[in-house]
């Protein structure tokens, strides 16, 4: 899967368009579908003074679906960014902590935007299984009101917003199989062939990401950059592979 596309609903139903409607145009909601993915590769250096770990990574996108529509809101509920789960799911928040609507709000005041939104969101990723299911919910959101709102950004300017969002977002806005730099948000496609069959063995309880690479600073005998022994000392090795730390 690759390269998040936009389904309007306009006065004749839904029509797939790789091209957004005119700004306020007639689609009254549009449907995007984003990827969960997999990490076929992760190897992780030591935290800078930002506190962020330098990776380098292979992404590869998997038919696990998170579903997004934007409808457009009543004018009672003008200028607002609301977000409501097909199915209620006491772990996903619908508050502006959610990754979709902090989204929607970013490329609503990038673009200047004074109408709102109201998100549905249909989750099929496991949630806090390093699958980067909020992350697919953010990037559809991006692609779903652009198209909604006619803002037209395109895909290396959605990048650019999906990259302040977090480190995993830019990367379902892509798709398929890429490598990913600095903190994962740089991304480059690159060339697979064949067909990849996953067995995904879920735990019942999740993983906190910041939790996990603590313990990588741990097992690495790594020392966050300005703590302890100095500015810059970080101990351990620059590199190394994460699954220890899982």
């Amino acid at each position: 899967m690759s390269h998040l596309r936009a389904v309007p609903d306009g006065p004749t139903g839904p029509r797939e368009s790789s091209t957004p409607p005119p700004r306020s145009g007639s689609a009254s909601s549009v449907r995007v579908e984003a990827p969960g993915k997999v990490n076929l590769f992760l190897s992780v250096g030591a935290p800078g003074t930002d506190g962020y770990h330098p990776l380098t990574t292979v992404f590869q996108a998997v038919r696990l679906i998170e579903t997004v529509t934007a409808r457009r809101q009543s004018a009672q509920d003008h200028g607002t960014v609301t977000l409501t789960l097909e199915e209620p799911d006491a772990d996903v928040p619908v508050d502006d902590s959610n990754l979709a609507v902090r989204a929607a709000t970013l490329l609503a005041q990038t673009a200047g935007v004074g109408e709102g939104v109201d998100l549905l969101l249909r989750k099929r990723v496991p949630v806090a299984g390093g699958m980067a299911g909020g992350s697919a919910d953010a990037a559809a959101a991006l692609v779903a009101c652009n198209a909604l709102w006619g803002t037209g950004l395109s895909l290396p300017e959605l990048s650019a917003l999906a990259a302040r969002l977090g480190a995993d977002v830019p990367f379902p806005l892509t798709g398929a199989t890429a490598v990913g730099s600095g903190r994962g948000d740089r991304v480059t496609p690159i060339m697979t062939r064949g067909a990849y069959h996953w067995v995904f063995a879920l735990a019942d309880d999740g993983l906190s990401t910041p939790a996990v690479f603590r313990r990588f600073d741990e097992l690495a005998g790594i020392v966050p950059a300005g703590a302890g022994r100095g500015a810059g000392f970080t101990g351990g090795p620059v590199a190394r592979d994460v699954p220890e730390a899982l």
